[in-house]
């Protein structure tokens, strides 16, 4: 349907500060194919185009409505500050009013505005994009996903493999038709239907155990933003279901993609191992690369499509740097289980943070998967020698590092598992893991002085803001029971001083 009735509206909205109820100064528009939004003085009005494009349609005022009602309470799970209400417009297009008691002939989304500069995109551009933002954005969308999304039906197709099939299948029918390097396409298309193949049991087995849900549906740093100190997410998907109820390890394959996209490869690894570490979703892993490959194809594709209409290089260049990424993230790593040694306190978690955001390594914390396993909140509070520290306890926590474990080298991902290791059998137990796997096996042997890790030790039990639980108490009983590394297992150690 033609958008062209609306537009004495927009003329209207930006040239005349009356229609408003509150100061505006100079109004500015925003325009999308699907919206217009006008920023007026501290708040910003979003008006949906009356068209039909097939997977949205918009065309008539009871639709828009409508849209405008989904939109308010799907953000309102994430940006309740940020998202006012709908807004009725009344009066004529020529002479509107944003609110009134007369009858509608438009509906509006009324939101605070933000510095657009405050998108995490821009910051990203900017260098400033940084490690406490991706920590308050792994833990705020772990949340969402683990507490306040609604979880899809057993009879309701989102989920499905045939439903998940479908859009991938459209990508590439529609990049096939557009782009010249047809056998890259034809690699990936092939590599994508194999997975599809592969992972159906793993995709029916998500949806059964609950983990499609109506999620954000378009998750990326342009619909993120840093105000004031404060993570801001916004502009959930409103017009499509389809999108929206999806499994939740696609919706963090979509930012993780995004990320590296833009060059940020350090800061989505922390973003990928912060949201696992945070819902203990390793079981999603086997399904990671084929959502992130999808969702690189996805952005492929749109940029081919601006490409056609445009004809521009930088779209062109898009689509080549998102078809480079796909290959990357379809060709994977290759196998490696590492493993810490170290006694409580010798720097394990500090030392590997970085290691893993260099190496691309999924990590497995001991302290955070033994009170996992309990039950218990990662900052609950234990002892030595009972409860999480018994040896049942120790051999339950040790056998399920290695189930998780393997279950990353089985979708090829290289895992590395911060543990004190300091029993011989443990570390064997992760060695043979490695060798059945034909993976590279290091032990990261983490050296401190005992004075040092005593110091360390007393300043985390008093800050309390730390998964381990050790205390001076079970270091003491680490340094009485702990096996030294044998001459056999020197092959594999990599001395790191703590």
């Amino acid at each position: 349907m033609n958008a062209e009735p609306e537009a004495p509206l927009i003329r209207a909205l930006l040239a005349q500060s009356e229609c408003y109820d509150h100061p505006v100064g100079e109004v500015r528009l925003i325009e999308t194919h699907i919206s217009w939004v006008l920023l007026a003085g501290d708040y910003a009005y979003k008006i949906k185009k009356p068209v039909d494009l097939g997977f949205l349609d918009f065309s008539t005022l009871e639709l828009r409505r409508q849209a405008c009602g989904e939109e308010v309470r799907l953000n309102r799970r994430l940006a309740p500050d940020y998202y006012l209400g709908v807004v009725a417009i009344t009066g004529s297009p020529d002479a509107p009013h944003l609110g009134g008691s007369d009858e509608p002939f438009e509906y509006a989304v009324q939101m605070r505005r933000f510095p657009p500069e405050d998108a995490l995109d821009q910051l990203a551009q900017r260098g400033e994009l940084d490690a406490e933002m991706i920590d308050r954005l792994a833990a705020r969308v772990a949340r969402f996903h683990r507490d306040e999304c609604a979880v899809a039906s057993a009879d309701a197709s989102w989920g499905e493999p045939d439903m998940i099939a479908r859009p991938v299948a459209e990508n590439f029918r529609l990049l096939a038709e557009r782009l010249p390097d047809q056998a890259l396409l034809k690699q990936l298309q092939d590599w994508g239907e194999a997975e599809q193949r592969r992972l159906t049991p793993a995709m029916l087995a998500r949806k059964r155990a609950g983990f499609v849900r109506e999620c954000h549906g378009d998750l990326h740093l342009g619909n993120l933003a840093w105000v004031d100190g404060e993570l801001l997410i916004f502009d959930c998907i409103e017009f499509s279901p389809a999108l929206r109820w999806i499994d939740v390890i696609s919706e963090v394959a979509f930012c993780y993609m995004d990320m590296l996209h833009r060059g940020q490869n350090e800061l989505a690894m922390r973003f990928l191992n912060a949201w696992l570490e945070a819902t203990g979703d390793y079981e999603g892993v086997a399904l990671l690369r084929y959502y992130a490959v999808y969702r690189a194809m996805v952005r492929a594709k749109v940029a081919a499509l601006r490409a056609g209409q445009a004809g521009g290089e930088a779209e062109l260049a898009e689509v080549d740097a998102c078809l480079r990424l796909a290959e990357r993230l379809m060709q994977g790593e290759p196998p490696q289980l590492w493993i810490t040694h170290g006694l409580s306190g010798s720097g394990k978690t500090t030392q590997t943070q970085s290691l893993l955001q260099r190496q691309g390594m999924i990590r497995l914390r001991s302290d955070i998967e033994r009170k996992r396993l309990a039950g218990l909140d990662a900052l609950a509070r234990g002892g030595a020698g009972e409860g999480l520290y018994t040896q049942q306890a120790g051999e339950r926590t040790y056998r399920h590092l290695a189930h998780l474990a393997e279950k990353l080298l089985d979708a090829g991902w290289p895992a590395l598992v911060d543990a004190a290791s300091l029993q011989r059998w443990q570390r064997d137990l992760f060695r043979d893991l490695a060798r059945r796997h034909g993976a590279e096996f290091r032990i990261l042997d983490m050296q401190a002085d005992p004075a040092v890790l005593r110091e360390r030790i007393s300043q985390r039990t008093e800050q309390g803001t730390d998964a381990s639980d050790a205390d001076l108490g079970i270091l003491q009983h680490q340094l009485e029971t702990a096996q030294p590394l044998a001459p056999d297992e020197m092959a594999y150690v990599v001395a790191v001083r703590g």
